[in-house]
């Protein structure tokens, strides 16, 4: 089956492999919350983005075989909301922006700046933190054609800055200047929310982004 990203409440996960990398993607919760797991082909160590919510159906989801991190996107309730019982059933390292772990129910065991790497396995993603949906949101980037963006970018615009034009203004900037002015059409984003998008679909619309301030 071909990769669609599009998953729904209750429903199966939707997973990607790739030659040194699967992907899943499961909707949970009652905001349409999207989390992620990822996994290292060549160890079969995993990685879950995003321990939003249901967590006995994450923990089927990550099943028997161990994940050594849990990277929280931003301190919003609705991401973390399983996070401490997925943290205590596996023993996974919490990942998350120093500006934002203060916020979450379990204490960071690894706090992360932008352009810091976080290791899954043998392979690494890249850490790139986007200022105004909160403090310290942060996106993953794997290998340059895969992020992962919490509520940051969606397709149709940036996230939630709730109106605030200082916010609003930092978070386009760093949307535009650290993802859309350096990775290609072909990236594949993975948001918090709702269906997935790529940069080549979004790029056309930043002046109008820029323009409504939202």
């Amino acid at each position: 089956m071909t990769y669609t990203g599009d998953v729904s409440q209750g429903g199966p996960a939707d997973v990607r492999e790739l030659d040194d990398i699967t992907i899943g993607k499961l909707e949970v919760g009652g905001f349409g919350n999207n989390a992620y797991l990822l996994r290292c082909k060549e160890t079969g160590d995993g990685l879950l983005i995003d321990a939003a919510a249901e967590p006995e159906r994450l923990l089927e989801w990550i099943g028997d075989a161990p994940i050594s991190k849990i990277v929280t996107t931003h301190r919003h309730q609705d991401h973390w909301q399983a996070l401490a019982e997925v943290h205590r059933a596996t023993g996974a390292t919490v990942v998350a922006h120093p500006l934002d772990a203060p916020h979450l129910p379990v204490p960071a065991g690894l706090e992360v700046e932008h352009g810091d790497h976080v290791t899954l396995g043998v392979l690494t993603l890249e850490v790139i933190h986007l200022r105004g949906h909160t403090p310290g949101s942060i996106a993953l980037l794997y290998q340059d054609g895969h992020l992962f963006t919490g509520d940051s970018l969606f397709p149709g615009g940036v996230g939630n800055t709730e109106r605030d034009p200082a916010r609003f203004t930092r978070l386009f900037g760093d949307v535009k200047e650290r993802i859309f002015a350096r990775l290609p059409d072909s990236t594949w984003v993975y948001p918090g929310h709702g269906k997935d998008t790529t940069l080549g679909a979004e790029r056309a619309s930043l002046p109008e982004w820029e323009a409504r301030g939202w």
